[in-house]
């Protein structure tokens, strides 16, 4: 018995020498190791050994199956060098050839036109005051859910005040900021109308402002903005935090001012609603409105560049769709 488990193992070893692949290797293992392999066979037929045999023949087995598992483990990383190294060699890398280029992102249109408006009023002395997002509802049947999303940001200008108030309520100190931020309206989306959208609320307050001073501002903004060509006007309107109130306007930028489709053939493309504070909303500031005056405006980013790029769709902004956005 002793000599047919050195020849089970001599043989296992000589065909082992010939294994080139993976899949001859399997083949080895289930053949010299497997349960119908000759050396299980021979675990098999210890019942059939004398008692004094048994021991001997055991050891001797055991060493046998030991040796042909280490060969097997030594021939398994062999066979993986050999084929990795058949797979690099056929492969042709040339490390001189220069490497794939990293597509960077950007910033979304909105936010580059945002932070666009933001950089020329800074420019002009203007601070940016970030408001609130969410804001509380003083109105009748609101008890139970007192919080709304801000609809504009106007609202931002009477925290902003009082901020500004509290630090000295004798003699308030002047009021020169920019509050921007996103905006959320219940409405129809539609070509020219969103859920949700960007605006840039502006506030000047202190001693002597006048209206001209409110003109001088945003012709100076819309000449840093849309070119020092650029011409401009201002019509009367109404807006409940301003008095007087009025809307500014720049000449069309698709036909120079000879009207057309984009301006409805007036010649003008409206690009903020402004005025001068209101006495009460001064007063609910914490400024005393015969001392103090200021005016204000809103303007929407988004309208910005669909006036200066000719956009004609805003969902186009809110879309997800690269092939527009990557065009900024």
């Amino acid at each position: 018995m002793l000599d047919k488990l050195s020849e089970i193992e001599k043989t296992a070893l000589d065909a082992l020498g010939s294994v080139q692949d993976a899949s001859s290797l399997d083949a080895w293992r289930v053949a010299q190791l497997g349960r119908s392999s000759p050396l299980m066979q021979v675990f098999s037929g210890f019942g059939a050994l004398s008692k004094e045999e048994r021991p001997i023949v055991g050891q001797a087995a055991n060493k046998v199956k030991a040796a042909l598992e280490a060969a097997l483990a030594e021939k398994t990383e062999a066979v993986k060098r050999s084929a990795l190294e058949r797979s690099l060699s056929g492969e042709k890398l040339d490390v001189t050839l220069p490497g794939r280029t990293i597509h960077h992102g950007r910033l979304h249109p909105s936010t580059q036109q945002l932070r666009r408006v933001l950089s020329i009023l800074a420019e002009m002395g203007f601070q940016v005051y970030t408001s609130r997002e969410v804001d509380y509802v003083e109105a009748e049947g609101r008890e139970e859910n007192p919080v709304l999303m801000r609809t504009h940001t106007s609202p931002g200008q009477i925290h902003a005040m009082r901020e500004f108030a509290a630090m000295n309520p004798k003699d308030p100190p002047s009021i020169r900021i920019a509050l921007p931020g996103m905006c959320f309206r219940y409405e129809q989306i539609t070509a020219r109308s969103e859920i949700q959208f960007n605006q840039v609320e502006g506030l000047a307050v202190g001693k002597g402002i006048t209206f001209s001073d409110l003109k001088g501002t945003l012709i100076d903004f819309a000449h840093r903005m849309f070119g020092q060509n650029a011409r401009t006007r201002f019509r009367a309107s109404y807006f409940p935090f301003t008095e007087p109130s009025a809307e500014m306007d720049v000449e069309c930028f698709v036909c120079g001012g000879k009207g057309c489709a984009v301006c409805k053939n007036s010649g003008w493309l409206e690009i903020l609603g402004c005025g001068m504070v209101h006495p009460v909303v001064l007063q609910n500031g914490g400024y005393d409105p015969k001392i103090y005056s200021g005016f204000a405006w809103g303007m929407g980013p988004e309208r910005q560049l669909m006036l200066r790029y000719k956009i004609e769709d805003i969902r186009y902004f809110w879309g997800n769709d690269v092939r527009f956005l990557e065009q900024f």
